[in-house]
């Protein structure tokens, strides 16, 4: 995913569409992406994230080819919204895996899985600019990236965790226990696939949280999709250059998550995302109004730190606000949330009609504001 938002400007080149025209076609990927949740939502119930992540890690590598080849708008839509079907399906196994992993790990490693999926973005930053510099043409580069994640993906398949057709199952617990409760309470209880657990009602808060998540994300996607963008049409840099603004956004994103656990183990988590997205807001409007590079390349680096933390203390509150339908409230938060990462961006591109490209990002300046105001819900109950 990583290489195919630094091949954006020359995809756009390629396709020749505008700026808005682009903007629209990224609901093709946030479409697919979303059709691809709710399709292996009930899969991963149903037969196990260990079978689900390799068919979406294959799927989305075989994807990624698609756009590189595109020569028109209709074809790049065609491309986009399988890659982000393969993305969706990939995103949903990899989270419900994750939880599973962490219920048997004894203690909150969720941003650590996040700061190693970042990880990814800065390799994609730092590969793309020298591809690019080299001259290298995006449908090379793509097919070799394809390539690469499709045997990343058949030598791991093996290393999956399988679940416990033994184990105990959740039971109905107290709201909002923590997880080393949850843990030390239950041992390893984890549902094995296909197993079924009563219809609740979900909570107003678990929607609050999704609402924010689809929020943050969706100022994610922005810099995902458009810091490139930015670099290259406002301040001229030409497109090796331009590629290190997405890298200085994910090399922030990966460093701060990697601290996060251990940040909000300190202050907790409310603290940790009010705090983190008014950083985020006052990087972003750093870079919208700078006319230098380097000042530029600064504030997408302080956007990530600030926003680097916050998205996984959303999966968290969600998937311990009860015990006993945690996988069914982390899905919606995390539904809602790709949902906002993937397809939010879209937003930013009608806009620059009417307004420049540096100005618009005072959109998620103001969704920043927002999660900083109402960060309490996060906080357990």
């Amino acid at each position: 995913m990583g290489m195919w938002i630094v091949h954006i400007p020359a995809i756009e080149h390629r396709t020749g569409v505008t700026h808005a025209v682009l903007g629209w076609l990224l609901l093709f990927l946030g479409g697919g992406a979303f059709a691809g949740m709710q399709l292996c939502g009930p899969l991963t119930d149903r037969f196990g994230s260990h079978r689900v992540v390799p068919a979406g890690g294959l799927l989305c590598s075989a994807a990624l080819v698609l756009p590189g080849l595109a020569q028109g708008p209709w074809a790049l839509a065609a491309a986009l919204l399988v890659l982000g079907f393969g993305n969706g399906c990939l995103d949903v196994g990899m989270n419900t895996h994750a939880v599973h992993v962490e219920s048997r790990y004894g203690r909150p490693v969720m941003s650590a899985f996040h700061a190693v999926f970042s990880v990814g973005g800065v390799l994609a930053a730092l590969v793309g600019a020298r591809t690019l510099s080299w001259g290298w043409s995006a449908p090379v580069t793509l097919s070799c990236i394809a390539a690469l994640g499709v045997a990343v993906t058949l030598v791991t398949t093996t290393g999956l965790l399988r679940p416990r057709p033994d184990g105990p199952a959740p039971d109905g617990g107290p709201a909002n226990q923590s997880l080393a409760e949850d843990t030390n309470g239950h041992g390893d209880a984890e549902v094995a696939p296909g197993g079924k657990s009563g219809k609740r009602r979900t909570p107003s808060r678990i929607w609050a949280l999704a609402v924010l998540a689809l929020a943050l994300m969706l100022c994610e996607g922005v810099a995902n999709d458009w810091s490139a963008l930015h670099l290259r049409d406002v301040l001229d840099a030409p497109a090796a250059t331009a590629a290190l603004a997405y890298g200085a956004f994910a090399t922030a994103m990966t460093v701060g998550r990697f601290a996060t656990d251990r940040v909000v183990a300190r202050i907790g988590p409310v603290r940790l995302v009010r705090y983190g997205t008014a950083l985020a807001a006052a990087g972003l409007v750093a870079t919208a109004l700078s006319p230098w590079i380097p000042l530029a390349l600064a504030g997408w680096t302080v956007f990530g730190i600030g926003l680097s933390g916050c998205i996984p203390q959303f999966f968290s509150a969600a998937g311990h606000a009860d015990a006993g339908a945690s996988g069914a409230n982390v899905s919606r938060v995390a539904g809602l949330g790709y949902l906002g990462v993937l397809a939010g961006p879209t937003v930013i591109g009608p806009l620059t009609q009417v307004i420049p490209l540096n100005l618009t990002f005072f959109l998620p300046v103001a969704l920043c504001a927002l999660a900083a105001c109402t960060a309490g819900v996060v906080r357990a109950r």
